[in-house]
């Protein structure tokens, strides 16, 4: 069984392949596989991937907590990856630096790959072994990367505030962040 779905293992692998395999497709198909795009949110020319992602999370928020209303979806078996906030915040800051030196994430470089991007495969090749280097000083740093935690923090638990007053101020911040991005974008050209 795959939590919070009622489907086998094997039909959960399946759907993962078939999901990713898209998910990729529209990455590539939205220009996110291409790492001039993805870094021009850094250099302040181009707003696409803040765009797309905040897009993203609050369609998934809305969908995941409109399906659990509706007893549909059991939010206490969605695992939440758990709170570290200083090494969070640390990785964060890495990942950024990775982030503006490649150009690609994790996922935009493997859709950068799939459609024959040399660099893309440099990146994905840093990423292997920065995960391989991690690997080897873990002992090392096992304390800080155990050190403040927070459990499974989400902001309507942190503030008690109910999900759907989080979500409308989410909605709300996101307009008017979309509507300062496009207002400058259009300035800048």
């Amino acid at each position: 069984m795959t939590a919070p779905l009622i489907i086998s293992e094997e039909t959960g692998l399946l759907l993962a392949v078939v999901l990713g395999f898209f998910f990729g497709l529209f990455l590539e198909r939205g220009g996110l596989g291409n790492p001039h795009k993805l870094t021009g949110v850094f250099y302040l020319t181009d707003f696409v991937v803040p765009k797309v992602m905040f897009t993203a999370i609050i369609v998934a928020s809305i969908g995941f907590y409109f399906l659990s209303d509706l007893k549909l979806l059991d939010l206490n078996r969605v695992w939440i990856v758990p709170t570290f906030f200083w090494p969070q915040i640390a990785g964060g800051a890495l990942f950024g630096i990775g982030f503006v030196i490649s150009g690609y994430c994790p996922g935009t470089a493997v859709a950068g790959l799939a459609s024959g991007r040399l660099d893309a495969l440099v990146t994905l090749a840093g990423i292997s072994i920065g995960s391989l280097l991690f690997a080897v000083v873990y002992p090392v740093i096992e304390d800080f990367y155990q050190s403040s935690p927070m459990g499974d923090a989400t902001v309507p638990g942190i503030t008690g505030a109910n999900h759907w007053t989080i979500l409308a101020l989410l909605v709300i911040i996101a307009g008017g962040m979309f509507f300062l991005m496009e207002k400058f974008e259009r300035k800048v050209r």
